[in-house]
């Protein structure tokens, strides 16, 4: 659109393909009306422009109003429909927790909306708002730090990625590999409507794909990985009742522990580490135990205070004090899961929250779903065939060089935090 408003555009002026396809859709307008009749109305030359172009007529009054007040075609603002979105891909994440390790090291200031701008100019578009919230949950807190102001991890956050740093190198070998076997576990999605976003095609005639509204159903997809490639038999493949909504959203306890106990506990090497995120369905607590958080109800807290430490208990305590107590005196139970690997002579080690860099499954996600984009029909029957096929691209050489990126990582990570901390 910008290209082809003013008078005065320069002859010989290269055209992206979207001011290419509009010039198509001017001829093909204007050779409606010579069809029409010998006759072309030329009253309401706005409507007449957004019906030959296929637009608003708002958009086309809000584009010429500036131009008669500016001589200057603006940029589009962008827009964003609805709620912005609330998470972010976890390739995206990876790209921001690296952004700001850099910024760090390097002293310099990092401010949000510098931080969003950069992202938009090399990655894609991401507002303010949905930075910041994304940051909140990557661990980020803004504060200040040795000279200036900026954004920069929680103590909590390296904590954590440290304590399970601290385990994952205490289980690699000095001359290569691991002593104790690694299996890495994740849970994905893949929509129907998933397909690539170009497309080669005829200028003239314009592209003859047309991608239906909407992702279309969801299934959900659970697997695990050793450096040996895909768990035989180990994959569990069901279609969401939603369409909607991240797919943790559409786990549960029950189906996931089904799957653990029957579908990759009897698969997996003798006392393997087992490698999780923290989804909220793997960290539920052994059946019957209690322990405190923000969500638990002021009677349970009391009951629980009265039953267990009495002494402790006072008239009149808020909840907030209630809490405070309870947390205090409560040894937390064991997690479900880890009671169950150890039946087996497995155990479990959680990720630290956000870091999808640190769980090389995700690079064999990346190439099923790429083959499922490409092969895309726009039918259930084709995703499932094409997830199938996707699977089979992922070969032992392809979890072995995730694994190399993944130690990488680590090894990047392990230095880094200790190089901060001497400086």
């Amino acid at each position: 659109m910008i290209a082809l408003v003013g008078s005065n555009m320069s002859q010989g002026k290269t055209l992206d393909a979207h001011a290419r396809q509009l010039v198509v859709q001017l001829k093909q307008h204007f050779d409606q009306e010579r069809l029409a009749g010998p006759f072309v109305t030329t009253k309401n030359p706005a409507g007449r422009v957004a019906a030959a172009l296929g637009i608003g007529l708002r958009t086309v009054k809000e584009i010429l109003s500036t131009y008669h007040q500016t001589g200057e075609v603006a940029e589009p603002a962008l827009e964003h429909k609805g709620k912005p979105p609330y998470r972010v891909p976890p390739a995206f994440a990876t790209v921001i927790r690296q952004r700001i390790r850099e910024l760090n090291r390097q002293g310099c200031h990092v401010g949000l909306r510098a931080l969003a701008q950069w992202l938009s100019q090399h990655y894609g578009v991401i507002t303010p708002t949905t930075l910041w919230r994304t940051l909140q949950r990557l661990g980020f807190a803004y504060g200040p730090s040795r000279q200036r102001s900026g954004l920069k991890e929680r103590d909590d956050v390296l904590i954590a990625r440290r304590t399970y740093l601290r385990a994952k190198l205490a289980n690699r070998r000095p001359a290569g590999g691991t002593i104790r076997p690694e299996v890495y576990i994740d849970e994905t999605y893949a929509n129907v409507n998933h397909s690539t976003s170009r497309t080669w095609y005829d200028v003239e005639e314009g592209p003859w794909v047309q991608k239906p509204a909407g992702k279309g159903p969801r299934l959900i997809v659970v697997d695990a990985i050793t450096s040996a490639g895909w768990v035989p038999g180990a994959r569990l493949v069901f279609q969401a009742k939603r369409r909607t909504g991240d797919y943790h959203g559409q786990m549960n306890f029950d189906t996931f522990r089904k799957w653990f106990s029957d579908l990759l506990l009897p698969r997996i090497p003798a006392g393997p580490l087992i490698v999780m995120d923290n989804a909220s369905y793997h960290n539920v607590y052994v059946e019957g135990a209690f322990y405190p958080t923000t969500s638990t109800r002021k009677d349970a807290l009391q009951s629980w205070l009265l039953a267990n430490h009495p002494e402790a208990y006072q008239e009149a305590m808020l909840k907030a004090e209630l809490l405070a107590v309870c947390k205090d005196l409560c040894e937390e139970p064991a997690y479900a899961l880890d009671v169950l690997a150890e039946e087996f002579g497995h155990q479990i080690l959680r990720t630290p929250q956000y870091h999808p860099e640190l769980q090389p499954i995700e690079e064999c996600w990346g190439v099923v779903k790429n083959h499922c984009a490409e092969e895309c029909d726009y039918t259930l029957k084709g995703l499932w065939q094409h997830l199938e096929e996707g699977f089979g691209k992922v070969t032992t050489q392809t979890c072995q060089a995730a694994l190399v990126d993944m130690r990488r990582e680590e090894d990047r990570y392990w230095l880094e935090n200790m190089e901060a901390d001497e400086g």
